[in-house]
């Protein structure tokens, strides 16, 4: 027979039959009936080639090759539930949703996830979709936006601020491209309003689905955009991206993260949770 025909199922009703010498207490012990416990011995015996027990009146004892093989069999199958363990302890999956919006800010944070926690492994979808439903959707934690929330954690609220390539600081904010996050003016409207600038100072626009790209076409050079100060941090303090005005406009929006309630991921959700609200 084949390595691949080996009954390995089986192991565990020889080993625990052999600790009993008893097939009522070995089906006890494994929540099967006799039968199906003599069953497993039979294929294994079937497999070896010789009988692993001796059947006499008062019960079961084991053969000579039972007996020799019975010590290998019980180190290698505790060799495999420890392998087992330790993968289901070390290595846990954590399935994150996330708005594509968020990731300038989120990337930086998932490699201190991977420098901190190694043993977690973050399963990313990103979308355009700032809402999360645990119910319908299989997420063990979510990243979610908007207005007046208070589910989870703060990550930060949106406060936003114009920004454009340095190589345009320079230029007359009405003779750039307003660059929107979003089909409408409302964020650039917002942020004018409070400048006291009149809205036609927007003579040519430029629309975009999400934040992250317009702040793209921004780094590119396309206009200047508008954009969460803590999303352009990092591009702003490599050279990015420049800021010509130091005022922002908080919008009542924020950032902010859930969890599942999943006992089975609990450790390793809190670890996450722990690296993505430091603030280091």
């Amino acid at each position: 027979m084949s390595r691949r025909s080996f009954p390995l199922n089986s192991v565990d009703a020889f080993l625990v039959t052999a600790r009993h010498l008893n097939l009522t207490h070995a089906a006890g012990e494994l929540c099967l009936t006799q039968g199906a416990v003599s069953r497993k011995i039979a294929s294994l015996e079937a497999w070896f080639g010789f009988p692993l027990f001796e059947r006499h009146a008062r019960g079961l004892r084991l053969s000579p090759q039972g007996s020799a093989l019975l010590p290998e069999l019980q180190s290698a199958f505790a060799h495999l539930l420890t392998v087992a363990d330790r993968a289901r302890g070390h290595h846990t999956v954590i399935r994150l949703k996330a708005p594509t919006c968020a990731m300038r800010w989120l990337v930086p944070r998932l490699l201190q996830v991977e420098r901190e926690q190694p043993d977690l492994q973050i399963a990313l979808t990103t979308t355009t979709d700032h809402n999360v439903n645990f119910k319908t959707e299989s997420y063990d934690a979510a990243i979610v936006f908007g207005t007046h929330m208070s589910a989870g954690d703060l990550l930060f609220e949106e406060a936003l601020t114009p920004v454009v390539s340095p190589l345009r600081a320079g230029a007359a904010l009405e003779s750039l491209t307003f660059l929107h996050p979003t089909r409408d003016k409302t964020d650039w409207s917002l942020w004018l309003t409070q400048q006291a600038l009149p809205a036609h100072a927007m003579l040519k626009n430029q629309h975009f689905d999400t934040m992250d790209l317009a702040i793209t076409a921004a780094i590119q050079g396309l206009g200047v955009a508008i954009a969460d100060e803590t999303l352009v941090e990092e591009d702003i303090r490599a050279g990015r991206l420049a800021r010509p005005y130091e005022t922002s406009i908080k919008t009542g929006a924020s950032y902010r993260l859930v969890l599942r309630e999943s006992p089975g991921a609990g450790n390793g959700l809190a670890a996450f949770r722990a690296c993505l609200l430091s603030r280091g």
